[in-house]
C-alpha cells in the first residue's frame, strides 16, 4: 500500500469532502519521496502533530504518521521557528503526515464523539453541536441513571478527568458530547435539557454561564478525549489492512 492509497483507504469512511468548512487540510499534509510507489510497512497514530511525534514516529520506524490536530489551521504560515522544526522533521525522516480533524471528531463508529459515547454505553444516538455549519457532537441515553461521578469515571475509562461541575441533576440519563475544546457549547446541550455535557476543556469565563443553565459537565481534557478518534482508526486499519501501527502516547495534561 503506498501513501496515495493509505489516504484514498482512510477517506474512503472519514470523508473530508463532506466537511468543506474544516480549514485544516484534511488528509495528506506532508507527503513521502514517492507517494506512488513507497510500500507503506508501518504507520503511527497520535493525537497531535509536533516535533517529538515526528521524531518518536522515526525511532519506531514508521512511514507514515497519522494525527487528529495537524500543522494547518487556515492561513498561510511562514516555515520558521516551530513550524520549520516540525516540518524539517518529517521531511528529513521521510516521514509521511495525514490529519484529520473535523471529520475524525464527527466520524460514526470511529471518531472521538461516537467513540466516547460507545464507551459510556449511550443508546438511541443523536448528532448535534453545530460548528461551522456542521454537526459533529451526539447525544443520547444511558441504560439506567448513573451519578455523576459514575458516569466522570467510564469517559476515561478510570482515569480523572480535568473537570468535574456538578450543576446539575443528581442522576444522569441523557447526555452529549463533544470532544476536546469545545466547552462554550454546553449551550446547545443545555437547550436540548440533557442532564450532563462531556467535552474535552472548559475555559474558566464558562463556569458562571453552565453554573447558572444548570447541567452537569465533564471536561475530560482536550487530549485525552481525543485518543479515541486515532486509536479506533488505528484499529481498524490494522484489522483491515494488516499493517504494523503504533500509538504514540504524548499526554499533555490539558
Amino acid at each position: 500500500m503506498t501513501l496515495n492509497e493509505l489516504d484514498a483507504y482512510f477517506n474512503s469512511f472519514l470523508k473530508k469532502e463532506n466537511y468543506s468548512n474544516d480549514v485544516s487540510l484534511n488528509g495528506i499534509q506532508i507527503e513521502n519521496s514517492a507517494p506512488d510507489s513507497k510500500q507503506i510497512k508501518k504507520v503511527a497514530f497520535a493525537v497531535d502533530a509536533c516535533k517529538e511525534t515526528a521524531l518518536k514516529a522515526a525511532q519506531i520506524g514508521a512511514d507514515v504518521l497519522f494525527v487528529h490536530h495537524g500543522l494547518f489551521w487556515g492561513g498561510c504560515e511562514t516555515v520558521t521557528g516551530s513550524f520549520y522544526k516540525r516540518i524539517s522533521t518529517f521531511i528529513k525522516n521521510d516521514i509521511a503526515l495525514i490529519g484529520y480533524h473535523i471529520p475524525l471528531d464527527a466520524n460514526k463508529p470511529y471518531g472521538n464523539n461516537w467513540g466516547l459515547a460507545s464507551r459510556i454505553g449511550l443508546t438511541k444516538v443523536k448528532t448535534f453541536g453545530t460548528w461551522r455549519g456542521m454537526q459533529i457532537g451526539v447525544y443520547g441515553e444511558l441504560k439506567k441513571a448513573v451519578s455523576l461521578d459514575e458516569l466522570a469515571s467510564k469517559v476515561l475509562e478510570g482515569q480523572k478527568p480535568s473537570q468535574v461541575l456538578a450543576f446539575g441533576k443528581d442522576k444522569i440519563k441523557t447526555v452529549g458530547i463533544i470532544s476536546g475544546g469545545a466547552g462554550d457549547d454546553f449551550d446547545q446541550a443545555a437547550a436540548l435539557g440533557l442532564d450532563a455535557y462531556i467535552t474535552g476543556e472548559v475555559e474558566h469565563q464558562l463556569y458562571h454561564p453552565i453554573k447558572e443553565a444548570g447541567i452537569n459537565v465533564i471536561a475530560g481534557g482536550h487530549y485525552q478525549t481525543e485518543t479515541v478518534g486515532v486509536n479506533l482508526v488505528m484499529q481498524k486499519l490494522k484489522k483491515e489492512k494488516k499493517l504494523n501501527v503504533e500509538f504514540i502516547d504524548i499526554p499533555t495534561g490539558m
